[in-house]
């Protein structure tokens, strides 16, 4: 499944894909031949399943090559940045996004994608800059709204943070992701009582959510509720074992510091 959120915190599972848009449309189109088409689309179905198995090294060369025959599709230019963000390599990932919007400025998902990567060099204020102007192309876009929840977490504005995934999840109420990080941000404001319930109703529709789960198991330790704890522990690490390792869940999941000092309570305790 390819998918065009980006969270922008969960390495491969996060990455923001965008299909190229169907005919190859090119701002500036030049004579290009069926053979040229045809090879095109072999290639970027190359890339996606590359994408798709995670190999996105590979991913990258046929993006390149695919940009050798469309260099004006930012869909492409774009696309390879994703490529890029998954490899960590944020500043040519970023010179990607930045081709992308020169070519087509309205085009919202460079803007989501360019953000993705800024957070991820801790360009707090910079991110939100980008899903703001994605949010005056299109105002009814829940992952602009969750992304700028992130940014916000990671400048320590928590109740912004909480503001931004509200609106995401009006919007989107199935959006998943934007519901754990509100939880995850009611945590850290330190209402518990709101982020454990948040994060059972959760549970309770997504019962396959590792992220949540985890989350809820070192809420609960930390309330007292020592068995429900463990029972979802056992869930998490048949799910994701990384939320086991606590630099992940710091730096590259970015959960808020005390669910993240709750979690390193419940690793060191159970």
């Amino acid at each position: 499944m390819v998918w065009r959120w980006l969270v922008g915190i969960l390495a491969i599972v996060l990455i923001v894909l965008t299909p190229i848009s169907p005919g190859w449309a090119q701002p500036a189109p030049t004579t290009v031949t069926d053979a040229q088409f045809e090879l095109g689309d072999k290639l970027r179905t190359q890339a996606f399943t590359a994408t798709n198995e995670g190999n996105f090294a590979l991913a990258e060369r046929y993006w390149t090559q695919l940009l050798d025959l469309f260099p004006q599709n930012p869909a492409i230019w774009s696309n390879r940045g994703n490529s890029r963000v998954s490899q960590n390599k944020l500043p040519e990932a970023i010179a990607d996004f930045d081709k992308s919007i020169d070519l087509l400025p309205g085009y919202p998902d460079a803007y989501l994608n360019r953000g993705t990567a800024l957070e991820g060099l801790g360009k707090w204020q910079e991110a939100i800059a980008d899903y703001q102007q994605l949010l005056s192309i299109d105002p009814q876009d829940a992952m602009a709204y969750n992304n700028l929840g992130n940014a916000y977490g990671g400048l320590g504005e928590w109740q912004m943070a909480i503001d931004n995934y509200l609106k995401a999840s009006a919007i989107a109420p199935d959006f998943a992701f934007a519901r754990a990080n509100y939880a995850l941000a009611l945590y850290q404001q330190g209402e518990t009582a709101d982020a454990i319930r948040n994060m059972k109703n959760i549970v309770r529709k997504y019962r396959d959510f590792p992220d949540v789960r985890a989350a809820l198991s070192a809420a609960l330790w930390q309330d007292g509720q020592r068995g429900e704890a463990e029972s979802n522990w056992v869930a998490v690490i048949g799910l994701d074992s990384r939320y086991k390792d606590l630099d992940w869940v710091k730096n590259t999941r970015r959960w808020p510091p005390n669910m993240v000092s709750a979690l390193e309570k419940f690793l060191k305790l159970q």
